[in-house]
C-alpha cells in the first residue's frame, strides 16, 4: 500500500494546490485557511458542498489554530453533519511532525439532537452509562425536564423520553437493582426519581426530602444492596436503599458550604463517600455510619469543582479539582491526588490554564488516568472546551487535549473505553484510535 506524504503546511504557509479538491482531507487538515476559503465558493459536487459546509461550521477558528487542532475540530464537525466517514479520513489524515491523532470521534449531535433550541452557552446536561439488553447506553437529564436514553453506539434517542420531573434534572447515576438497569436522576426543585431502564417506567413515586435544588447524585452498594445517595442545595445528603425506596436514616446536614461534586469509593473493605465543596474543601464520609471519617487539608478558602475516584496499587484513591479566585477561575486552579486510606495527600499540580468543572476516572494501558473536562480562561475567547487526560500515578498530560468551541461540563468514561463529552448542548463520543 502506498501512502501519500502529509502536506505539512504550518499554519502562515501557502501550498502549491493546483488541482486540488476539498474533498481531499488533507487539504482541509493542512492547507492555509486563506487558501481554503478561496476554494469554497467554486464546488460543485455533493461531497465537495459538504466538504464546504463542514470547513465553515468553525472557519472562524481554523484562522488561529495549527493543524492537529485544526484536524480535531474539523472531524468533530464532520460528525456533526452526519459524515462519519469523512471524519475518519480527517481525523487520520498525517501533519507533518506530529503524531497521528488519538481518539476517533464516533458520533456528535447538534442542538437539535438534544430536544431544545437554548443557547449552547445556557445549557448543560448530565449523563451517565448503563448497560441495557447487553447494549451499552447513555441516559441523559438536562433543562427540558427530560430524561433520555441514547444508544452509545449511534448516539440516537431509544425510545421516548422519560416524564415525570417538573424541573431542569441536574444529576443522573445509574446502578443494578435485581439484577435490572435503573437510573437515579435529580432536579432543580430537590426532586429524586427512579427509572427501570428496561422499562422505562419510573420506579415508586419520587424521593422527597430536599427542598432546593439536587446538585450530585451517586450510587454505591452497602451491606450488599443497591442505595443512592444525594446531596442538595439546602446544605443536606440524603441516603436511600433502592430495594425498598425509603430513607436510611436521618439526613446529614453538616455541610457548611454547598458540596459541588460527589465520588463513592470503598475504604477498608466499607463504602464512603467523598464530597467536594464551595469553600469548604473536601469530606470523606462513611456510609455504614452517617459520620465524617476524615477531612482532607485542601487549605483555607478552597472551591472543590470535582472529584473523582480510583485505585492505585489496590488502594483507593481521590482526585480533586479546586480553585481560590472566584473573579478568574483558572488561574490558580489545582489538581489534587489523596490517599483515602490515611487522608495524606500524595500529588498536586497546580498553575493550570483550565477551569476544571467534570472529571472522570479510566484505566489505560493498565493504568489508572484521569479525565478532566472544562473552560480555558478569558485569554481564550474562542476554543473555551477543553478535555485533558493524565495519568494518575505522575500527573503528566498523555497526549494532546481536546479542544471545543464551547466550555466542557461533562465528562463520562463508558464500560468500553469510550469517552463522552457534553459542551455547550451538545455532545460527542470519542473512542481511541
Amino acid at each position: 500500500m502506498t501512502h501519500r506524504a502529509p502536506l505539512g503546511a504550518a499554519p502562515g504557509n501557502e501550498l502549491n494546490l493546483h488541482g486540488a479538491e476539498l474533498t481531499d482531507p488533507d487539504i482541509l487538515v493542512n492547507a492555509h485557511p486563506d487558501q481554503v476559503s478561496r476554494m469554497l465558493g467554486s464546488v460543485s459536487s455533493p461531497q465537495a458542498r459538504q466538504a464546504a459546509a463542514i470547513y465553515q461550521a468553525s472557519a472562524h477558528l481554523h484562522r488561529d489554530t495549527d493543524p492537529v487542532i485544526r484536524r480535531q475540530l474539523l472531524a468533530l464537525d464532520a460528525a456533526r453533519h452526519g459524515a462519519p466517514e469523512l471524519s475518519d479520513r480527517l481525523i487520520s489524515s498525517p501533519v507533518e511532525g506530529e503524531p497521528d491523532a488519538e481518539w476517533r470521534v464516533e458520533w456528535a449531535t447538534g442542538p437539535s439532537r438534544l430536544g431544545h433550541t437554548a443557547r449552547p452557552e445556557d445549557v448543560e446536561f448530565a449523563v451517565a452509562t448503563a448497560a441495557i439488553d447487553g447494549r451499552l447506553h447513555t441516559v441523559v437529564g438536562g433543562p427540558d425536564e427530560l430524561v433520555r436514553i441514547w444508544d452509545l453506539a449511534t448516539g440516537e434517542p431509544v425510545g421516548e423520553p422519560l416524564t415525570g420531573h417538573e424541573a431542569t434534572v441536574l444529576a443522573v447515576a445509574t446502578t443494578v437493582v435485581d439484577g435490572c438497569p435503573h437510573a437515579v436522576t435529580g432536579d432543580m426543585d430537590g426532586a429524586v426519581r427512579v427509572w427501570d431502564l428496561t422499562t422505562g417506567e419510573p420506579v415508586g413515586e419520587p424521593l422527597i426530602g430536599h427542598d432546593d435544588e439536587v446538585n450530585c447524585v451517586a450510587t454505591a452498594l452497602i451491606d450488599g444492596r443497591p442505595h443512592v445517595v444525594t446531596v442538595g442545595e439546602d446544605e443536606t445528603t440524603w441516603m436511600w436503599d433502592l430495594a425498598t425506596g425509603e430513607p436510611v436514616g436521618e439526613p446529614l446536614i453538616d455541610h457548611e458550604a454547598g458540596v459541588l461534586a460527589m465520588a463513592t469509593a470503598t475504604i477498608d473493605g466499607h463504602p464512603h463517600m467523598v464530597t467536594g465543596t464551595f469553600g469548604g474543601g473536601v469530606v470523606v464520609w462513611d456510609l455504614r455510619t452517617g459520620e465524617t471519617a476524615r477531612e482532607l487539608n485542601t487549605g483555607a478558602g478552597t472551591n472543590v469543582m470535582a472529584v473523582a475516584t480510583t485505585a492505585i496499587d489496590g488502594q483507593p484513591h481521590a482526585i480533586t479539582t479546586s480553585y481560590r479566585d472566584v473573579v478568574d477561575p483558572g488561574d490558580d486552579d489545582r489538581l489534587s491526588l489523596w490517599d483515602l486510606t490515611t487522608g495524606r495527600q500524595v500529588a498536586d499540580l497546580e498553575g493550570d490554564t483550565d477551569k476544571v468543572q467534570a472529571m472522570a476516572t479510566a484505566l489505560i494501558d493498565g493504568r489508572p488516568h484521569a479525565v478532566t473536562g472544562g473552560q480555558r480562561g478569558r485569554r481564550h475567547p474562542e476554543l473555551r472546551g477543553t478535555v485533558r487526560v493524565r495519568d494518575v500515578a505522575t500527573f503528566r498530560q498523555a497526549g494532546r487535549e481536546l479542544l471545543f468551541p464551547m466550555p466542557v461540563h461533562t465528562v463520562t468514561v463508558a464500560a468500553n473505553g469510550w469517552l463522552i463529552v457534553g459542551f455547550g448542548n451538545e455532545a460527542a463520543a470519542f473512542s481511541r484510535r
